[in-house]
């Protein structure tokens, strides 16, 4: 895997609205060379994101008053929510490199991360006709533990990776994550016993070669 070095912006819980302007900021910024390649880590309160293919039956039960968000990025529902880190990542792609060379990259870097902090982990290859299985999954449960949705616009990315630290996973069992029914979402602090948003913020600055 080539060196990839990433300006590091860090922010703690930022509304996903605001998020989703300020990303949109920044991805003009790299498209006119006004910015480095940029890894935004943060979080977010309470939301559901859904891509444009999701399914109604996938949305979950509005009794639980959590919001539900149409996003720009690939993949299908998402759940963000305090104790998981979120990384938005701006990257100009290189000659012939397209945004699924470089999903598999982040796989890779944060599989590397995750094992730092004591949790193997894997990718998994989409088998044919099967919902896409994009994202990182833990080696010995087989639990998915990172979800991946970026898109690319003229040639630099957005979105990026939710990986779960160690919030509350119950919201992931109102609805359908990733579209995939059977779905275990984890966390470190639940494959690991261990691991605080700080660590982990550090250990996956690190993986992605992202400074301040």
């Amino acid at each position: 895997m080539k060196s990839r070095p990433l300006t590091l912006v860090q922010d703690d819980l930022v509304e996903y609205d605001k998020a989703m302007a300020r990303m949109a900021e920044l991805v003009e910024q790299r498209q006119r060379d006004e910015r480095p390649d940029t890894l935004w880590l943060l979080s977010h309160p309470q939301v559901y994101t859904v891509g444009r293919r999701t399914p109604h039956e996938h949305l979950p039960d509005p009794a639980h008053h959590i919001p539900v968000v149409e996003t720009t990025r690939g993949g299908q529902l998402t759940y963000h929510g305090p104790g998981q880190l979120v990384g938005y990542l701006i990257v100009k792609l290189g000659a012939g490199e397209g945004v699924v060379d470089y999903i598999r990259e982040v796989e890779f870097r944060l599989i590397e991360a995750l094992g730092r902090l004591g949790v193997q982990a894997e990718r998994r290859d989409t088998p044919p006709g099967a919902e896409l299985l994009t994202g990182v999954w833990t080696s010995a449960t087989g639990r998915k533990i990172v979800s991946i949705g970026m898109r690319q616009s003229r040639g630099v990315t957005s979105h990026g990776f939710a990986l779960n630290v160690d919030g509350d996973l119950e919201p992931w069992q109102w609805a359908v994550a990733c579209g995939l029914p059977e779905v275990d979402m984890t966390s470190v602090r639940r494959e690991s016993g261990a691991g605080t948003m700080e660590l982990v913020r550090s250990v996956v600055a690190d993986a992605f070669e992202a400074a301040l």
